[in-house]
């Protein structure tokens, strides 16, 4: 009965017509400390709007939803979503973003680096031209190999859409409630909010906002994360890596073709050859190299497909508190 009130639920909020307002999408993995904190200044920020906030804690430890659930409880304003397990955190935001009630949506880190007085800034820039704002921050307040690896990410990200402004991109964002339309269908694991919103608009735009320094803990992004995400991205909205391969094969056989002229015009012109095991060696490993790369890319194409075609979810809501639970059962 749960999980029927659930299906059901989330049905709903995506077919009733939205009331105007914000609603304010924070994932929260391992986070306990600074959600009170979060919560307390979006009200302040959005206290002459309507507006709600939905957490949603990505599969963390059960402290964190402790925290959650009882701010939701609490707090009219506030509705906690719990995944069943760990999905990530562009899967969390979409989940809280089938769930928003409001017209507008925020998404905002659980982290405190974004401060909240910034979400007028973002909403401000929304007009009939724009569908999607963007903070970018003044200066970023993280080590320097994050700030490259993010670059990095955007970078393959603006590639596999083509938005102009890709590398404004970040997890701080404004846009239309109404975008989700044109991802309300099954979309498969390793989603990417920001390529989903690509489906349903160009008109990006960004402004520029505070970033401030981690108030508690540390980043949860390392370079094997976002390295993932990065091919997730790539491989998952575009077939700009399929082109590499096909680049990658024309440029070997080009090379190829250069080496044996090579090999010929030097035994016609000097009247000896290559020495031959370390040229061997050479040529082997360079087409080795491409051909394990091409398979590579090709693989990681077939396993989105193999997930696609097993139907894997997204992300499953296990459990959703809110003040008002004599509406929700």
């Amino acid at each position: 009965m749960r999980t029927r009130w659930l299906l059901e639920y989330h049905a709903g909020v995506q077919m009733e017509s939205l009331r105007a307002g914000v609603s304010v999408i924070v994932p929260v993995y391992k986070t306990t400390k600074t959600l009170p904190l979060l919560v307390a200044d979006v009200h302040t920020a959005l206290a002459d709007t309507q507006h709600e906030i939905i957490l949603v804690d990505d599969g963390s430890p059960k402290e964190t939803w402790v925290v959650i659930s009882s701010i939701a409880a609490a707090d009219d304003r506030v509705i906690g979503v719990r995944l069943g397990r760990n999905s990530g955190q562009h899967s969390a935001l979409l989940a809280g973003v089938r769930l928003a009630n409001h017209q507008f949506v925020i998404t905002i880190d659980d982290d405190l680096q974004n401060p909240p007085g910034e979400i007028h800034n973002l909403l401000k820039a929304i007009r009939d031209d724009v569908d999607v704002v963007y903070g970018t921050p003044l200066v970023i307040a993280q080590k320097g190999w994050r700030r490259w690896l993010s670059w990095l990410s955007r970078v393959l990200l603006t590639s596999s859409f083509g938005a102009d402004n890709g590398t404004n991109m970040s997890s701080f964002r404004a846009f239309r409630t109404s975008l989700r339309s044109g991802f309300d269908a099954h979309v498969g694991p390793s989603v990417s909010l920001d390529s989903l919103l690509a489906w349903s608009t160009s008109r990006f735009a960004s402004v520029r906002v505070l970033h401030d320094r981690r108030h508690d803990g540390s980043s949860n992004y390392n370079v094997r994360k976002l390295f993932r995400f990065a091919i997730d991205t790539a491989t998952g909205y575009s077939i700009a890596p399929l082109r590499l391969a096909t680049l990658c094969g024309f440029t070997t056989i080009l090379f190829g073709i250069g080496a044996l002229c090579w090999v010929f015009s030097r035994q016609i012109i000097f009247g000896n050859s290559v020495a031959g095991f370390p040229f061997l060696v050479a040529i082997i490993t360079i087409f080795a190299g491409a051909q394990l790369l091409t398979l590579g890319i090709i693989g990681e194409y077939i396993g989105r497909m193999h997930f696609r075609v097993m139907n894997k979810p997204t992300y499953v809501i296990a459990e959703i508190v809110s003040s008002s639970n004599d509406e929700l059962n």
